[in-house]
Formats: C-alpha cells, sequence, structure tokens
C-alpha cells in the first residue's frame, strides 16, 4: 500500500539545474507509484532577484558572475543539454540565449497552486524557459502558458497587471532561505528531509524508498 509523502520543491524558473532535478524526481515517483502518493508544493527562489527587464545575454551573466572563461561557461551549458536530455527534457540553449527576471512567473505559480494546476504550470514554464528560448517576466508569455495547462487567462492576466501574490513570494522565499536553503533545487521531504540538486531519476528513487521504509 502506497504512504503519502509531503516534498517541498524549492527551485527558479531560471535554474537549468532545477528542470533537470524536477524530471528525475518525476521520473523516481513513476517507478514508485505503488510505493509512494506524493503531494508536491512548489516554493520561490530567485537566483537573479536583481535582474533587470529584459535579461541578460546567458554566457556574458555567467562569466561575470563565476568569474569563468565563456569556453568553460559553454562547456558547462552542453554538458546540463545532455544532463536534460537523458530525462526527457529539451533545452535549446546557445550563446544567444538570456537569462531573465523570474519573481512574476513565481506570483503566477502561487495563484495557480490555488486551482490544482501548479505542477502543470511548473512544467510549463520551465519549458517556455529552456526550450522555447522565450523571457518567462513577459506577460503575454505567462498568460498565454497558463491557458496551455487549463487555466484561465483572463484571471492570469489580472494576477500579472495586479500585486497579488507578491507578499506571498516574498514570505515563501525568506521562510525557506530562514531553513538554510541557499541553493536550488532543494527537494524537502516530509519537513525532515533534505534531497539537493539535479540528483538522476535513480537517485531520487533510492532516496525516497529509503524514506518511504523509514516511515
Amino acid at each position: 500500500m502506497s504512504q503519502k509523502m509531503k516534498i517541498d520543491f524549492v527551485s527558479d524558473i531560471a535554474c537549468p539545474w532545477c528542470a533537470i532535478g524536477l524530471s528525475g524526481l518525476e521520473r523516481a515517483l513513476e517507478n514508485l507509484h505503488d510505493v509512494v502518493e506524493p503531494e508536491i508544493t512548489f516554493h520561490p527562489f530567485e537566483l537573479n532577484p536583481q535582474m533587470q527587464a529584459g535579461g541578460e545575454n546567458m554566457v556574458e551573466h555567467i562569466v561575470a558572475k563565476y568569474r569563468i572563461p565563456a569556453d568553460e561557461a559553454r562547456t558547462n551549458r552542453e554538458r546540463i543539454k545532455q544532463r536534460a536530455a537523458s530525462v526527457g527534457f529539451t533545452m535549446n540553449t546557445s550563446d544567444a540565449s538570456r537569462i531573465y527576471n523570474t519573481f512574476d512567473a513565481h506570483r503566477l505559480l502561487a495563484w495557480s497552486a490555488e486551482h490544482g494546476k501548479q505542477h502543470a504550470l511548473k512544467r510549463q514554464l520551465l519549458a517556455l524557459n529552456f526550450t522555447e528560448q522565450t523571457d518567462p517576466g513577459n506577460h503575454d508569455a505567462l498568460v498565454d502558458a497558463a491557458g496551455k495547462v487549463g487555466l484561465d487567462q483572463a484571471e492570469a492576466r489580472a494576477v500579472l497587471a495586479s500585486d497579488r501574490y507578491a507578499d506571498d513570494v516574498r514570505r515563501d522565499e525568506a521562510l525557506w532561505q530562514s531553513r538554510g536553503i541557499t541553493g536550488v533545487p532543494a527537494v524537502i521531504i516530509n519537513d525532515k528531509w533534505l534531497i539537493s540538486g539535479g540528483q538522476p531519476p535513480e537517485e531520487f528513487e533510492r532516496q525516497l524508498r529509503k524514506i518511504a521504509q523509514e516511515g
């Protein structure tokens, strides 16, 4: 008999390892369908909360932020794309890719949770950013993404045009930071166990199975 498992997934739309980690977790949960009944909630984390509208070139941003050569940034990008492909997620990143502000995307995710569509919208927004190479801060793109997962587009646009859920997002970010989360993805199980990083499916499965056995 499967047991309920509370899963808090702290992540950012702009984080490639978050896309990889979510895909890995989903595959692990498919293999554990007779063991685990997951209750997943997504929580906001902003890698670049001060990012300007329109974003920055990703290679230039990474070179400046991590103080590495551009060729190293490109090598890392290709490695990440391969890891993403291995779990069925397509990243079309290139030298032209940009990294964007994600605050409004997190507001929309907070709203979508009230309609039972948070997981679907999270997947859609990660694809918007990494697969479609579209600004996840663009309101038209966000409204379109909401519609694709069955959310009301007029209400989505109204949320984005207001400051609704802004305080909720900031409080949630502060809460997880106060709990020691400084990097993402961070996957917290039953308020007790932490699985960090974009782990492969087999590692997620191993750890979740162990947690389920321990109760």
